[in-house]
């Protein structure tokens, strides 16, 4: 069996949680969980560009105007709309075979704040 001859002995402490620094009380688990689902929906740029199009919009915008604006398929855009649509972010409506959307004016605080984050 080897020995320790060589190495000091290690001293223990007793811990001290956290230092003199007073810091805020974590957030509740359900915000913690919406904020990190909201940045997840917002970590890809295209799904930022949509909503910068969508925020500066005057009128719901087709989701064909999208695929024009990016060198994207439209199977790529709506999963992109999708993920979005998910997070609270965007809300849609059909009219005929298009689907026009718009930001979701019920969104979370959280998502107002992350959104006007993005467009000031």
């Amino acid at each position: 069996m080897p020995t320790l001859t060589g190495l000091h002995a290690l001293q223990v402490f007793d811990r001290v949680k956290g230092c003199s620094q007073a810091i805020a009380e974590p957030l509740p688990e359900a915000q913690a969980e919406e904020l990190a689902s909201l940045f997840k929906a917002l970590a890809d740029p295209t799904r930022v560009q949509i909503i910068h199009i969508l925020s500066a919009a005057a009128e719901p915008v087709c989701a064909c105007d999208f695929t024009a604006a990016f060198d994207l398929g439209q199977p790529t855009i709506s999963h992109h709309l999708a993920k979005l649509r998910d997070a609270g972010l965007v809300t849609s409506f059909k009219r005929g075979i298009w689907a026009f959307y718009l930001l979701n004016p019920d969104m979370s605080s959280g998502a107002r704040a992350a959104v006007n984050l993005m467009v000031d």
